[in-house]
Protein backbone atom coordinates (compact mmCIF):
# COMPACT_ATOMS: atom_id res chain seq x y z
CA UNK A 1 0.00 0.00 0.00
CA UNK A 2 1.15 3.55 -0.81
CA UNK A 3 1.89 5.57 2.24
CA UNK A 4 0.53 9.49 2.04
CA UNK A 5 4.47 10.41 2.61
CA UNK A 6 5.31 8.99 -0.35
CA UNK A 7 3.12 10.25 -2.42
CA UNK A 8 5.40 13.23 -3.30
CA UNK A 9 8.01 10.95 -4.33
CA UNK A 10 6.43 9.38 -6.46
CA UNK A 11 4.76 12.03 -9.04
CA UNK A 12 7.49 12.33 -11.57
CA UNK A 13 8.62 8.52 -11.60
CA UNK A 14 7.68 6.23 -13.80
CA UNK A 15 5.43 3.28 -13.82
CA UNK A 16 5.16 -0.33 -14.92
CA UNK A 17 3.12 -2.76 -14.95
CA UNK A 18 2.51 -6.77 -12.96
CA UNK A 19 4.95 -8.04 -16.15
CA UNK A 20 7.97 -5.64 -15.52
CA UNK A 21 7.05 -3.33 -18.88
CA UNK A 22 7.09 0.33 -18.98
CA UNK A 23 3.88 2.18 -19.02
CA UNK A 24 4.64 5.78 -18.67
CA UNK A 25 5.33 8.81 -15.97
CA UNK A 26 2.91 9.38 -13.07
CA UNK A 27 1.16 13.08 -13.18
CA UNK A 28 -0.91 13.09 -10.46
CA UNK A 29 -2.58 11.26 -7.05
CA UNK A 30 -5.71 10.83 -6.24
CA UNK A 31 -7.24 10.14 -2.68
CA UNK A 32 -9.86 9.22 -1.73
CA UNK A 33 -12.81 11.46 0.17
CA UNK A 34 -13.34 9.10 3.23
CA UNK A 35 -10.12 7.30 3.88
CA UNK A 36 -7.67 9.94 2.89
CA UNK A 37 -5.39 7.47 1.09
CA UNK A 38 -3.87 7.53 -2.34
CA UNK A 39 -6.51 5.57 -4.70
CA UNK A 40 -5.77 6.57 -7.77
CA UNK A 41 -2.50 8.05 -10.33
CA UNK A 42 -2.83 9.24 -13.36
CA UNK A 43 0.29 7.93 -16.27
CA UNK A 44 1.25 9.65 -19.08
CA UNK A 45 0.37 7.22 -22.13
CA UNK A 46 0.29 7.12 -25.90
CA UNK A 47 2.61 8.66 -28.52
CA UNK A 48 4.83 11.07 -26.57
CA UNK A 49 2.86 10.48 -23.64
CA UNK A 50 -0.05 12.60 -24.67
CA UNK A 51 -2.60 10.57 -23.20
CA UNK A 52 -3.17 9.88 -19.69
CA UNK A 53 -5.11 7.07 -17.91
CA UNK A 54 -5.69 6.14 -14.79
CA UNK A 55 -4.82 3.87 -12.46
CA UNK A 56 -5.46 2.58 -9.19
CA UNK A 57 -2.76 2.24 -6.49
CA UNK A 58 -4.47 0.69 -3.58
CA UNK A 59 -2.23 -2.12 -3.85
CA UNK A 60 0.22 -0.65 -5.91
CA UNK A 61 4.25 -0.87 -4.47
CA UNK A 62 6.77 2.13 -4.89
CA UNK A 63 10.51 1.00 -4.72
CA UNK A 64 13.18 3.84 -5.55
CA UNK A 65 11.89 5.36 -9.10
CA UNK A 66 9.37 3.32 -9.62
CA UNK A 67 5.75 2.86 -8.79
CA UNK A 68 4.61 -1.17 -9.83
CA UNK A 69 1.19 -1.50 -10.51
CA UNK A 70 -0.91 -4.48 -10.41
CA UNK A 71 -2.61 -4.21 -14.20
CA UNK A 72 -1.04 -4.63 -17.12
CA UNK A 73 0.08 -2.14 -19.64
CA UNK A 74 -2.26 -3.02 -22.23
CA UNK A 75 -5.50 -2.40 -19.57
CA UNK A 76 -4.09 0.55 -18.47
CA UNK A 77 -3.87 2.43 -21.75
CA UNK A 78 -7.25 1.26 -22.70
CA UNK A 79 -8.92 2.39 -19.23
CA UNK A 80 -11.89 4.96 -20.03
CA UNK A 81 -10.97 8.69 -20.54
CA UNK A 82 -12.08 10.74 -17.81
CA UNK A 83 -11.38 14.12 -16.97
CA UNK A 84 -8.38 15.06 -14.73
CA UNK A 85 -10.27 18.08 -13.21
CA UNK A 86 -9.14 17.27 -9.70
CA UNK A 87 -12.05 14.90 -8.84
CA UNK A 88 -13.27 12.03 -9.84
CA UNK A 89 -17.56 11.46 -10.15
CA UNK A 90 -19.14 8.51 -8.63
CA UNK A 91 -19.88 7.61 -12.48
CA UNK A 92 -16.06 7.89 -13.37
CA UNK A 93 -15.13 6.61 -10.37
CA UNK A 94 -17.68 3.14 -11.03
CA UNK A 95 -16.21 3.24 -14.87
CA UNK A 96 -12.79 2.90 -14.29
CA UNK A 97 -13.56 0.01 -11.25
CA UNK A 98 -15.56 -2.10 -13.74
CA UNK A 99 -12.17 -1.40 -16.37
CA UNK A 100 -10.06 -2.95 -13.65
CA UNK A 101 -12.25 -5.64 -12.41
CA UNK A 102 -12.16 -4.21 -8.83
CA UNK A 103 -14.83 -4.14 -6.58
CA UNK A 104 -16.27 -0.50 -5.81
CA UNK A 105 -17.71 1.03 -2.48
CA UNK A 106 -20.95 3.20 -3.66
CA UNK A 107 -19.77 5.38 -0.72
CA UNK A 108 -16.61 6.12 -1.72
CA UNK A 109 -15.08 9.23 -4.33
CA UNK A 110 -11.74 10.34 -4.79
CA UNK A 111 -10.26 13.37 -4.99
CA UNK A 112 -6.54 14.65 -5.62
CA UNK A 113 -5.52 16.60 -2.42
CA UNK A 114 -2.41 17.66 -1.02
CA UNK A 115 -1.42 17.84 3.16
CA UNK A 116 -1.36 21.23 4.53
CA UNK A 117 -2.99 23.20 1.56
CA UNK A 118 -4.69 26.58 1.97
CA UNK A 119 -4.95 27.25 -1.65
CA UNK A 120 -8.31 26.07 -4.08
CA UNK A 121 -7.86 25.83 -7.45
CA UNK A 122 -10.91 27.06 -9.35
CA UNK A 123 -10.44 23.67 -11.72
CA UNK A 124 -10.90 22.00 -8.80
CA UNK A 125 -7.69 20.87 -5.93
CA UNK A 126 -6.35 22.30 -3.20
CA UNK A 127 -3.23 24.08 -3.64
CA UNK A 128 -0.26 25.78 -1.36
CA UNK A 129 0.24 28.67 -0.91
CA UNK A 130 2.25 28.89 -4.35
CA UNK A 131 0.32 29.13 -7.71
CA UNK A 132 2.16 26.87 -10.15
CA UNK A 133 2.20 28.23 -13.61
CA UNK A 134 2.32 25.66 -16.28
CA UNK A 135 2.78 25.60 -20.38
CA UNK A 136 2.49 23.16 -23.06
CA UNK A 137 5.58 22.13 -24.61
CA UNK A 138 5.11 21.11 -28.57
CA UNK A 139 7.28 17.55 -29.00
CA UNK A 140 7.50 16.73 -32.84
CA UNK A 141 8.84 13.59 -33.99
CA UNK A 142 8.18 11.22 -36.92
CA UNK A 143 6.29 7.79 -37.94
CA UNK A 144 7.04 5.96 -40.87
CA UNK A 145 4.58 5.15 -43.57
CA UNK A 146 4.57 3.37 -47.08
CA UNK A 147 5.02 6.21 -49.64
CA UNK A 148 5.19 3.88 -52.70
CA UNK A 149 6.93 0.93 -54.24
CA UNK A 150 9.64 0.20 -57.12
CA UNK A 151 9.46 -2.72 -58.95
CA UNK A 152 12.51 -4.15 -61.31
CA UNK A 153 11.47 -5.16 -64.76
CA UNK A 154 13.28 -7.04 -67.62
CA UNK A 155 12.21 -6.63 -71.40
CA UNK A 156 13.81 -7.71 -74.60
CA UNK A 157 14.32 -5.07 -77.43
CA UNK A 158 15.43 -5.19 -80.66
CA UNK A 159 18.15 -3.23 -81.98
CA UNK A 160 19.84 -3.61 -85.47
CA UNK A 161 23.95 -4.03 -85.35
CA UNK A 162 26.27 -3.41 -88.97
CA UNK A 163 29.48 -4.62 -88.69
CA UNK A 164 31.96 -5.46 -91.80
CA UNK A 165 33.60 -8.71 -92.63
CA UNK A 166 36.28 -9.38 -95.12
CA UNK A 167 35.25 -12.03 -97.63
CA UNK A 168 37.74 -13.58 -100.39
CA UNK A 169 36.30 -15.10 -103.48
CA UNK A 170 38.30 -17.00 -106.87
CA UNK A 171 38.40 -15.64 -110.25
CA UNK A 172 39.49 -17.42 -113.38
CA UNK A 173 43.00 -15.85 -114.72
CA UNK A 174 44.28 -15.99 -118.17
CA UNK A 175 48.23 -17.45 -117.88
CA UNK A 176 49.98 -18.29 -121.33
CA UNK A 177 53.29 -19.43 -121.62
CA UNK A 178 55.76 -20.44 -124.30
CA UNK A 179 56.58 -24.21 -125.25
CA UNK A 180 60.11 -25.43 -124.13
CA UNK A 181 61.72 -28.78 -124.24
CA UNK A 182 60.17 -29.10 -120.42
CA UNK A 183 56.70 -28.71 -121.76
CA UNK A 184 56.87 -29.91 -125.65
CA UNK A 185 55.64 -33.50 -124.64
CA UNK A 186 52.47 -32.15 -122.39
CA UNK A 187 51.54 -29.78 -125.61
CA UNK A 188 52.00 -32.17 -128.45
CA UNK A 189 50.16 -35.02 -126.49
CA UNK A 190 47.03 -35.92 -128.66
CA UNK A 191 45.44 -34.75 -132.09
CA UNK A 192 47.33 -31.81 -133.65
CA UNK A 193 44.26 -30.19 -134.46
CA UNK A 194 40.80 -30.51 -132.83
CA UNK A 195 38.25 -28.73 -130.70
CA UNK A 196 38.43 -28.66 -126.43
CA UNK A 197 37.19 -27.41 -123.54
CA UNK A 198 38.69 -27.27 -119.98
CA UNK A 199 36.74 -25.88 -116.73
CA UNK A 200 37.89 -24.89 -113.14
CA UNK A 201 35.51 -24.57 -110.10
CA UNK A 202 35.76 -21.16 -108.32
CA UNK A 203 34.72 -20.42 -104.99
CA UNK A 204 34.04 -17.28 -102.78
CA UNK A 205 33.06 -16.79 -99.13
CA UNK A 206 29.83 -15.76 -97.97
CA UNK A 207 28.96 -14.08 -94.91
CA UNK A 208 27.78 -16.50 -91.82
CA UNK A 209 25.68 -15.00 -88.87
CA UNK A 210 25.56 -16.43 -85.32
CA UNK A 211 24.17 -15.30 -82.10
CA UNK A 212 25.00 -16.08 -78.69
CA UNK A 213 23.53 -14.60 -75.24
CA UNK A 214 25.81 -14.00 -72.74
CA UNK A 215 25.94 -12.26 -69.44
CA UNK A 216 26.75 -8.49 -68.93
CA UNK A 217 25.49 -7.07 -65.57
CA UNK A 218 23.68 -8.00 -63.01
CA UNK A 219 21.17 -4.97 -61.78
CA UNK A 220 19.19 -5.23 -58.75
CA UNK A 221 16.88 -2.64 -56.40
CA UNK A 222 18.30 -1.23 -53.50
CA UNK A 223 17.14 1.43 -50.98
CA UNK A 224 18.67 4.77 -49.60
CA UNK A 225 17.38 7.04 -47.19
CA UNK A 226 17.03 10.76 -47.99
CA UNK A 227 16.35 13.82 -45.26
CA UNK A 228 14.56 16.27 -46.01
CA UNK A 229 13.11 18.97 -43.43
CA UNK A 230 9.16 19.50 -42.73
CA UNK A 231 8.10 22.56 -40.62
CA UNK A 232 4.91 21.92 -38.39
CA UNK A 233 2.96 24.46 -36.59
CA UNK A 234 0.56 23.56 -33.68
CA UNK A 235 -1.17 25.69 -31.44
CA UNK A 236 0.01 25.69 -27.68
CA UNK A 237 -1.56 26.75 -24.28
CA UNK A 238 0.62 28.63 -21.92
CA UNK A 239 -0.99 29.68 -17.95
CA UNK A 240 -0.76 33.33 -17.10
CA UNK A 241 -0.46 35.00 -13.60
CA UNK A 242 -1.94 38.41 -12.87
CA UNK A 243 -3.03 40.35 -9.52
CA UNK A 244 -6.02 41.60 -8.12
CA UNK A 245 -5.80 44.44 -5.53
CA UNK A 246 -2.75 45.99 -3.94
CA UNK A 247 -0.31 43.30 -4.56
CA UNK A 248 3.13 44.14 -4.38
CA UNK A 249 5.75 42.72 -6.19
CA UNK A 250 9.00 40.76 -5.02
CA UNK A 251 9.51 38.57 -8.04
CA UNK A 252 8.77 38.07 -11.86
CA UNK A 253 5.58 37.30 -12.77
CA UNK A 254 5.76 35.89 -16.64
Amino acid sequence: MIAQDQVQQIIGTTAYDSNGEKIGKVGQIYFDDNSGEPEWATVNTGLFGTSESFVPIRDAEFSGDRLTVHHDKDRVKDAPHVGDDGHLSPEEERRLYDHYGVAWDTGTQTSQTTTGTVGHDTSGPTTDQAMTRSEENLQVGTTSQEAGRARLRKYVETEQVTKTVPVSKERAVLETEPITDRNVGDATEGPAISEEEHEVVLHEEKPVVQKTAEPVERVKLGKETVTDEQTVSEDVQKERITTDGDVGTTGTTR
